[in-house]
């Protein structure tokens, strides 16, 4: 083996290891690869392109398979449509073989689970003047791709989800003076930082806080199958879950369900002030088993029904990689239980940990269908962050299918662009139907949405003139000259009550003449929102660089009390050296 190259003597190493283990005929660890079942697609959401992956206790089985095949990969279970990975030269699949047999890290992206979206495009308002889109307040995407990057990782491009990167930083906006007025917007715009023909519209959304937390009746839905082994997923878990257990109060309940191939009940609802017997019940959590998710879902909403709490908090926390694979696997049925519960009062929030064979779109679409929020804890700072600091937030729904529509004025603007919010998309008629499910807000939560916008006298535009002009909107817009934007908010206090409507115009002289005159919350947002853009490709940041981002955030940072704004800025930083 002197001359040959060290992949191929790993590669070589590895395939006799292989061997010897399908030899060994363990029917556990091992998967028939002529097993016509693993090309089998998985089911999505209709029209939407969702990439799904092999479950984690086939991991072992991926190897093998890429090993003797020669790093063949599955396309239909294995890889993204956008990313699959193609036949390769001898040396090069051996090559591929041995990184994926000795490096458990190697393309994680390639085992877990995004649904697909393409960036919003840009829009003529002469002909599409209203934009609508439903609040989003999941801050999972942030903590995702933090944890590709901290692994030395560049993220999957669907993992990067533009407004839960920007919705993860508090921007301290003005509070509302009461829960009858439930919100305050906020507004600003200045020019863009990355094109300097372009503005951009900031949004902000601040929800009421109240001084004391209702009754909470919180049921803790557990994975412990054998894809939560490890101290990122079940051991993180444990540990986030007892932070929270010691915010309860004698007025609260905790009960907690687990799942694996089998669902039981650890502990059927408790007073919260029991702190010592809730916390025995989470630390006696193992992991073992296949992950009949379905099953535990219905179970929870039974013990959410014995603990139910009129007036009260009544929710479901799905802690879980979100790796279903036995029960009801299918996407869309899982999604239809969720919905159908929802009415009866009971929401649900998931927690999604680890990673390989994470199930990023399964989590994110399950918390939209429950009225929940999603998040995603890679450390316990994060835990901290989410079931402590913003535990009213996370816990507490102060307002239920919100939604956002901006109407530009033609003789002003002549093009928009929401940034991110490509799977919160509503048709403009969905804004008055109070049928149509939205976003749901939480108590003192805070939502900021972002407009790039080019005026109609901009010296230059992104989207070409028409060879026979466009359609003569100024008809009656003359009243308006001076307005750029009436922005309309829609909500209900209560899941079953009649929508609310909030109005505000922006006009023209509203606008700042330099991006520097504007406040420390704009700039900022429009770091977060460049850096989103950039590790998604980054198509309409002209020549916009890392340095840029780093730039603007630096000069933006402002009060950090939690280190949060100044760890956006070592991600920067980090992105900037593994995207080469």
């Amino acid at each position: 083996m002197k001359n040959s190259s060290p992949y191929l003597y790993f590669a070589t190493l590895a395939t006799s290891m292989t061997m010897l283990l399908v030899a060994c005929g363990n029917p556990q660890n091992t998967t028939n690869i002529s097993d016509s079942s693993v090309d089998k697609p998985t089911q999505s959401i209709a029209s939407v392109e969702a990439v799904e992956y092999p479950i984690s206790d086939r991991v072992v089985s991926e190897r093998e398979e890429a090993i003797v095949n020669g790093a063949r990969l599955k396309a239909s279970s294995l890889a993204p449509h956008s990313q699959r990975i193609p036949q390769k030269p001898a040396i090069e699949s051996q090559r591929l073989a041995a990184d994926w047999a000795f490096n458990p890290g190697y393309s994680i992206q390639h085992r877990e689970n995004y649904q697909h979206f393409d960036d919003s495009g840009i829009h003529s308002v002469t002909q599409q003047p209203v934009s609508t889109f439903s609040i989003d307040v999941d801050t999972g995407a942030y903590a995702n791709v933090r944890r590709f990057l901290n692994q030395g990782q560049m993220p999957h491009r669907d993992a990067v989800r533009a407004e839960e990167l920007i919705n993860y930083f508090n921007y301290n906006y003005d509070n509302p003076e009461s829960r009858d007025e439930a919100f305050r917007l906020t507004t600003e715009m200045a020019p863009s930082p990355w094109n300097k023909n372009s503005q951009l519209l900031h949004i902000g959304l601040q929800s009421y806080t109240q001084q004391t937390r209702p009754a909470s009746n919180l049921v803790f839905l557990v994975d412990v199958s054998g894809s939560m082994q490890g101290p990122n997923k079940l051991e993180l878990l444990k540990s986030a879950l007892q932070l929270l257990t010691r915010q309860m109060r004698t007025e609260d309940r905790i009960s907690l369900v687990t799942y694996a191939a089998n669902t039981g009940v650890v502990l059927e609802p408790t007073a919260g002030d029991q702190h010592a017997t809730i916390l025995r019940a989470l630390q006696r959590l193992q992991a073992g088993g296949s992950t009949n998710g379905g099953s535990g879902i219905q179970l929870a909403y039974q013990m959410a029904q014995q603990g139910f709490i009129e007036q009260g908090i009544n929710r479901i926390i799905l802690a879980t990689d979100g790796d279903f694979n036995v029960g009801i696997t299918q996407f869309e049925e899982l999604k239809q239980l969720v919905e159908s519960r929802r009415k009866g009062g009971v929401s649900l929030t998931t927690l999604g940990f680890g990673h390989g064979n994470y199930n990023d779109h399964l989590m994110e679409q399950l918390a939209n269908a429950g009225n929940g929020n999603y998040s995603y804890i890679d450390n316990l700072t994060e835990a901290r962050k989410v079931l402590v600091d913003e535990m009213h937030a996370t816990l507490n729904t102060l307002a239920y299918d919100v939604k956002v529509q901006v109407e530009f004025n033609p003789q002003q603007v002549a093009e928009y662009r929401l940034i991110g919010y490509e799977n919160r998309a509503l048709a403009r008629e969905d804004f008055n139907n109070d049928k149509v499910d939205a976003g749901e807000v939480g108590e003192g939560h805070s939502v900021t949405a972002l407009y790039e916008i080019t005026l109609a006298d901009a010296g230059k535009k992104q989207l070409p003139d028409l060879r026979y002009g466009n359609e003569n909107t100024s008809r009656g817009t003359k009243h308006y000259s001076n307005e750029l934007a009436y922005i309309k908010l829609r909500y209900k206090n209560d899941i079953n009550n009649t929508s609310r409507q909030m109005n505000k115009v922006i006009n023209r002289n509203d606008r700042l003449e330099n991006v520097a005159d504007a406040s420390d919350n704009f700039r900022f947002a429009a770091a977060v929102a460049a850096f989103a853009q950039q590790l998604r490709g980054g198509k309409n940041l002209q020549q916009f660089t890392y340095d840029d981002t780093l730039s603007l955030a630096r000069q933006s940072r402002g009060q950090d009390k939690e280190g949060y704004r100044s760890e956006f800025i070592q991600l920067v930083s980090l992105a900037k050296s593994l995207d080469m």
